[in-house]
């Protein structure tokens, strides 16, 4: 049976940065080749970066992507690589316009293009409804091997790419992509791999992006499997990695020298003829596990906040400590993600801030090592107060406004980026005050609802515990009743509906599209609905203006689900 040794490189690009790319697929190529790599496999776009968005319309960056393909092609060669076929992803661009595409790089020379028939300008492929068809099929022959590749989207559509592939013939599936992550994406990620090598009659090569773009997140989770849909190898969860793989490959699939199958047009390229010699198979990758559920939503807000901050050209961050779980979660993520002394938390106390407010936060601060100050704000609310003669609702919003114009001064004179800490049951509801705890550039957990807030403290206490380390989060901030002590004697309750209900219907409502109908059918009280529902369509506008942050779930505010702001319908009895 032939054999094959197959380098998955999953690595992490910035968007824009055609250098820098281009010398991390050099980097990992020549790791492919020390390990005796036959070709190595990048994802989707690596040489742009990804999602490259409305950079795509520019013609300008098409036509640099392009020459940066040509000239990484003869980079490869001068590093001692131009022997290993490299499948790497960039944009194009033909008559038809820019093209999310993928290259076959041997012998410093392009020797295989395959575009998909799409512009890549949408914010992140919707891998449930995209597909057009009629787009090229190449087929390379590495070492005898007919390898056939299917980009992104092509995985999830049955009887699409890939299935022409197997109609074509090929011995060997690859896959670029960049899927980004959400929770439990895996459950539908593998089977679905597995079905597409079925489809095929091949072995099956999935490579998908690590890392942070603005509010995405990429896992990586890259895998091989065989041609009945085993798993055979899979690499870990957020990390760059390069997982090398020495295959059996079936091989003898009936090929077709038709130059158009279904709607495809096939085209073949030969690099090797000669098969590789029998040889001791030395990698055998074995199979990474997913994290666990915290574990791997932790990993995900951590990797997206230090991304969007290093990439970013960000050094340090800063944000509020007010005592409570909101702060304390993203003071401990930033820790995790960017080191403690690349971390300034303020407390900023106002005359109705309790006493362990500021025990609280300052507790924290000892925990995690970050640099730490008090900005009491009762002076700045005064002056407004007074003079504006604010009372009531008005009053409590000051307070938090004097308290997001203390941060953005601290960072404008520090050159800190604003970490704003709401959670995304508050946003849903519109419990935040615009250019008050809203203000920031990055909102670690915008995308994260406030009971799982408290599974992830609880669980990142857990971790330390077990490694012997101090717990980040004080068990105090964790218990107690949460407070936006704007006024004497404040609870969160006096405003909204228990957490746990609460999030029960906005999961419903916001992540499953349910209507009113819906939701009294799973059994909610008609008066909650109503009430829910009041609010969270109330907050669009407010949802428009505040800042990214890391994207977990299905349906991300700024991301996925964007309702316009001035609407007549209600959903109701």
């Amino acid at each position: 049976m032939p054999q094959l040794r197959i380098a998955l490189a999953q690595v992490n690009p910035t968007v824009g940065d055609l250098a820098g790319n281009a010398a991390t697929v050099v980097e990992w190529t020549r790791k492919a080749v020390e390990a005796g790599a036959h070709l190595v496999v990048f994802p989707e776009m690596v040489l742009t970066g990804y999602p490259v968005e409305d950079l795509a319309m520019r013609a300008s960056f098409g036509h640099a992507s392009r020459a940066a393909l040509d000239s990484l092609a003869v980079a490869l060669a001068e590093a001692g690589c131009g022997d290993i076929p490299v499948w790497a992803g960039y944009l194009d661009l033909d008559d038809v316009g820019p093209r999310n595409a993928a290259a076959v790089l041997h012998g410093g020379t392009v020797v295989a293009r395959q575009y998909k028939h799409h512009l890549p300008n949408f914010g992140v492929f919707d891998e449930r409804r995209y597909f057009v068809p009629g787009q090229n099929l190449d087929i390379v022959k590495v070492r005898g091997l007919e390898i056939g590749m299917a980009i992104c989207e092509d995985i999830w559509q049955e009887g699409g790419p890939i299935a022409g592939l197997g109609r074509a013939g090929v011995d060997l599936v690859v896959s670029p992509n960049a899927s980004p992550y959400e929770r439990d994406k895996d459950d539908i990620r593998l089977p679905l791999v597995a079905r597409r090598a079925r489809e095929a009659g091949a072995p099956l090569v999935y490579v998908n992006q690590v890392g942070g773009q603005d509010d995405l997140v990429f896992d990586g989770d890259s895998m091989v499997v065989g041609v009945d849909g085993t798993l055979l190898a899979r690499a870990p969860q957020f990390v760059e990695h390069l997982m090398v793989i020495d295959m059996d490959i079936p091989g003898g699939a009936t090929r077709t020298d038709a130059e158009v199958v279904d709607t495809f047009t096939v085209r073949r390229v030969t690099v090797s003829e000669d098969p590789v010699p029998g040889y001791e198979p030395q990698h055998s990758p074995g199979v990474a596990e997913p994290l666990p559920d915290e574990a791997e939503v932790w990993s995900a807000l951590v990797t997206g906040l230090r991304d969007y901050a290093q990439k970013n050209g960000f050094r340090s961050v800063v944000m509020g400590l007010s005592g409570g779980i909101d702060s304390a979660v993203c003071a401990a993520l930033s820790v995790d993600a960017l080191g403690a002394d690349a971390v300034y938390g303020v407390s900023m106390p106002s005359v109705y801030s309790s006493d362990h407010s500021r025990s609280d936060a300052a507790d924290l601060a000892e925990r995690t090592g970050v640099h730490y100050s008090e900005q009491p704000i009762a002076g700045m609310v005064e002056q407004f107060v007074g003079q504006l003669g604010l009372t009531g609702l008005a009053e409590e919003n000051v307070q938090a406004r004097c308290r997001g114009v203390t941060l953005m001064g601290l960072s404008n004179q520090h050159g800190h980026l604003v970490l704003a800490t709401g959670n995304k049951t508050e946003l849903a509801v519109g419990y935040s005050t615009i250019y008050g705890d809203a203000v920031g550039g990055f909102a670690p957990i915008k995308d994260v609802p406030k009971t799982l807030v408290w599974e992830l403290a609880k669980w990142r206490n857990a971790e330390a515990e077990k490694r012997g380390e101090v717990p980040p989060i004080p068990e105090n901030s964790i218990v107690k009743p949460p407070s936006a002590e704007l006024r004497p004697g404040q609870m969160d309750s006096d405003s909204l509906p228990d957490y746990e209900l609460l999030d029960a219907v906005l999961d419903d409502y916001i992540e499953g599209d349910r209507g009113y109908d819906d939701l009294i059918k799973a059994g909610f009280d008609p008066e909650l609905i109503d009430r829910v529902l009041r609010m969270v369509d109330r907050a669009e506008y407010k949802r428009r203006q505040y800042p990214p942050g890391t994207k977990i779930s299905f349906k991300a505010f700024g991301r996925d689900r964007r309702l316009p702001i001035t609407s007549a319908w209600r959903e109701g009895s």
